[in-house]
């Protein structure tokens, strides 16, 4: 039986300060189709990603945590970005979600507005989200997921028999020839440019972006195709349409389990991670936390890994995952230490003058 703390549902106390007045007008222009519950229903709707999600947290959480509570949990497929639904919800109180799964950097974006509310009660995490590491949770976010961005190619070609293993490597056009792809955004191509040019993990950030790009002049000739999403990654590779790329491992994972003659890379990589955040002011606060608390037990989080090859973030569900399966899973003990921890704050205060240079130096 997965361990939780049982709660009373109370409508959010929580205040939200008034944010961005421009933002806020535009949002109440956005209409949803509003959730009509009374203060019995023990009901909650999680935003996921959907795709291989939906069922991995249906079996993972949305019915064990019904079985188990008997709060009905239910996942509803979720924009790409979802950052401005939920403010929209918030700011007109019409809340079609009550939790919701974010990347760390999309969380930071609403928490600086004001738009989640604590994930733990005010006594403190629960004994299932205390063994998540602080690194992978904060007072906003319980982290589910940790995904890598990682190299990645086909062994059928020379690479095969003489494998990159650094991203100079990747830089390395003569030693290491082949056809390259890379990501159509700064986040993570400046990290690897930097790594390419020496740098070491304590030092890339904050990010010299001029020093980051004088290194992508030297491999942007040899770019034969710029990426912008995952699903177009595996498909180049596994189609062969390129021999070189990174992705996030997820989309690498899924080239392999098709019959891709793929190979990741796991030193140099980069990892981040995804969780669970509360929209502020809605009616199951504490029935989110509840929710939450469960889904941070390493067996639950272990039912997860099957559907989507993405790590737990609570250390003990490898207890509860087969060993053939840890070995592809980014908080294997074995990788995370030789891979770069995604600082998303920088980017959160970055991400927008950094984008717009990173266009302007792809049309020159």
């Amino acid at each position: 039986m997965i361990k939780f703390r049982p709660t009373v549902s109370t409508p959010s106390s929580d205040g939200r300060r008034t944010f961005l007045k421009g933002t806020a007008a535009g949002a109440a222009a956005m209409t949803f189709p509003a959730i009509v519950r009374s203060a019995s229903d023990r009901k909650i709707v999680c935003r996921d990603p959907g795709g291989p999600f939906t069922p991995g947290f249906t079996a993972a959480y949305y019915e064990p945590f019904t079985k188990d509570t008997g709060i009905t949990a239910v996942g509803i497929q979720g924009a790409h970005e979802p950052t401005g639904l939920i403010k929209a919800m918030v700011d007109t109180k019409t809340y079609t979600w009550d939790c919701a799964l974010l990347s760390k950097s999309s969380h930071q974006v609403l928490v600086n507005g004001g738009y989640l509310t604590p994930v733990a009660p005010a006594s403190g995490p629960g004994p299932n989200m205390s063994q998540i590491p602080e690194s992978m949770r904060g007072e906003f976010i319980s982290g589910n997921d940790v995904y890598a961005t990682l190299m990645c190619y086909r062994t059928d070609t020379p690479l095969g028999k003489n494998p990159p293993k650094t991203w100079k490597d990747f830089w390395d056009i003569k030693g290491f020839p082949g056809t390259r792809s890379m990501h159509k955004h700064p986040y993570d191509t400046l990290e690897f440019a930097l790594m390419a040019d020496g740098v070491e993990f304590k030092d890339i950030y904050p990010i010299d972006a001029d020093r980051a790009f004088k290194k992508l002049d030297e491999i942007k000739p040899h770019v034969d195709i710029w990426w912008t999403g995952g699903a177009q990654t595996s498909q180049l590779l596994k189609s062969g349409e390129v021999d070189l790329t990174y992705t996030w491992n997820g989309r690498s994972q899924v080239a392999i389990d098709d019959g891709a003659p793929v190979k990741m890379v796991w030193d140099g990589a980069m990892w981040t991670f995804e969780g669970w955040s509360i929209l502020n002011g809605g009616p199951n606060v504490d029935l989110c936390r509840e929710f939450i608390e469960y889904a941070a037990a390493g067996e639950a989080q272990a039912k997860f890994t099957p559907h989507v090859a993405y790590g737990p973030t609570n250390p003990s569900a490898y207890d509860h995952i087969d060993p053939e399966r840890a070995k592809v899973l980014p908080t294997n003990p074995k990788y995370l230490p030789n891979m770069l921890n995604a600082d998303m704050d920088f980017w959160g205060k970055h991400k927008d003058e950094l984008m717009e240079r990173f266009n302007a130096w792809l049309l020159s």
